[in-house]
């Protein structure tokens, strides 16, 4: 099976389908070993560093969600290896149904949980992630009003983080958002700031793309690893990344950027005469073009690499992302633009591409090419309010196998479970 970015391009492969085969089709649980906030009780179960734990959706042959399930109801493999279930917790609503009142330890499904003074009333942890580096102008009224419906998705119970990539500058660490009144002063700063056509196309290009458009996703990119870092001290509660972004494309335009480049700088040159260590081109060098193939394939590969790098991170985290493009269903260039049908064609799906990966390698889904917005929120809130946690301690005490396949299977006949289906050890 080819791993390799660049072989994988030659094959005419998209980025969703290359992440798909260097991360498996939906991926991972991370070891989950820090402690979670104080202000949170938790199970008592013993924590090793090889402890792993995935939430589990369930749903019937009619795409309905189970409810009522056991841990008997499932069965956990790590690499072909049985492994034995040692927490199991429903959740309804977004709440661990699995906690007692009393003073005493209960008993569900085999597990004993620690005994508590009261309910668990801690809701599910939220991230809105506002990637105003990579939407345009344009879509800042679109994204305002998807954070409009956001409120259908968060509760008061719930622990809501808002952060940008960029230039609305909002940073709200995970609060209880009563009133809404931190989502209602983020939609008030909103505004995208990313690069629409025609600055693609006038912006200066290096061998692999366009620098600034490179480097604004690399910003974005890094302030979500970052706060995957945070999430991962959360435990034992479900953790959503809304991720609102048009999505990345290192070199959009190709056809129309190198035709600009060269009637700038004349006619069998597609370059400026000095390379970027200031020495000389030849200006009748096919070879000098910025945008040649192998340029193009090495930018491919950076872009899978960066879109891997935080799979792994959520994965890591046990975070689900679910992404949102502010576009919904898109006909074609706006009237304005200059770029062909099949070039604007071509970058609206290899964008659409790397927002379907990080989404469905994390087990969440793309809120993509449609405008249903509404009813794709709902759809979230529901995966995101009912569902199972599953832990077991990995029988695989192998350092050096890194990578780790999950699979879970139903006792139960006519149900089919949605969850991560890898992990990557944490390299120390």
């Amino acid at each position: 099976m080819p791993s390799d970015p660049r072989t994988l391009r030659r094959a005419g492969l998209t980025t969703a389908a290359a992440m798909a085969i260097m991360l498996g089709s939906s991926a991972a649980p991370g070891s989950q070993t820090t402690t979670p906030p104080p202000s949170r009780q938790e199970p008592v179960f013993t924590a090793t560093a090889n402890f792993v734990q995935t939430d589990v959706i369930v749903r019937d042959s009619r795409g309905r969600m189970v409810p009522g399930l056991t841990a008997a109801d499932f069965v956990v493999y790590e690499d072909g290896v049985r492994q034995k279930v040692d927490v199991f917790r429903p959740y309804v609503g977004g709440r661990d149904i699995s906690v007692g009142t009393g003073t005493r330890g209960t008993s569900r499904g085999g597990i004993i949980t620690a005994p508590r003074a009261a309910a668990d009333t801690t809701g599910r942890v939220f991230v809105i992630f506002i990637d105003d580096l990579n939407f345009t102008f344009r879509s800042t009224s679109s994204v305002r009003e998807i954070m409009r419906l956001i409120k259908t998705v968060v509760q008061e119970e719930d622990l809501v983080s808002i952060v940008s990539s960029g230039y609305s500058s909002i940073a709200v660490d995970p609060v209880h958002d009563y009133g809404y009144r931190h989502l209602e002063e983020a939609i008030k700063k909103t505004a995208g700031s990313g690069m629409d056509s025609r600055q693609i196309l006038t912006a200066a290009s290096t061998s692999q793309g366009p620098a600034g458009l490179r480097y604004m996703a690399h910003t974005a990119m890094r302030t979500a690893n970052s706060i995957l870092d945070q999430l991962a001290r959360f435990s034992g509660v479900r953790k959503s990344f809304l991720y609102i972004s048009e999505g990345y494309n290192f070199n959009p335009y190709e056809e129309s950027r190198l035709k600009i480049e060269q009637e700038r700088y004349g006619r069998g040159s597609s370059v400026p005469p000095s390379d970027e260590r200031g020495r000389e081109r030849n200006p009748n060098d096919p070879q000098a073009s910025p945008f040649a193939k192998t340029g193009q394939v090495f930018s491919e590969a950076d872009l899978i690499s960066d879109l891997a790098e935080l799979i792994r991170n959520a994965n890591r985290a046990n975070v689900t992302f679910y992404t949102i493009d502010p576009r919904g269903l898109v006909a074609g260039p706006d009237i304005d633009e200059t770029v062909s049908i099949t070039e604007h064609r071509d970058h609206v799906r290899a964008t659409v591409d790397s927002l379907k990966a990080v989404a469905h390698n994390t087990g969440g889904i793309c809120v993509c090419e449609t405008n249903d917005f509404k009813g794709k929120l709902e759809q979230i809130n529901n995966e995101t309010s009912d569902y199972y946690m599953l832990g077991y301690s990995s029988t695989n005490r192998d350092p050096a196998k890194g990578r780790r396949m999950i699979r879970v299977e139903m006792t139960k006949s006519g149900l089919t479970p949605t969850y991560r289906t890898e992990y990557t050890l944490l390299k120390k």
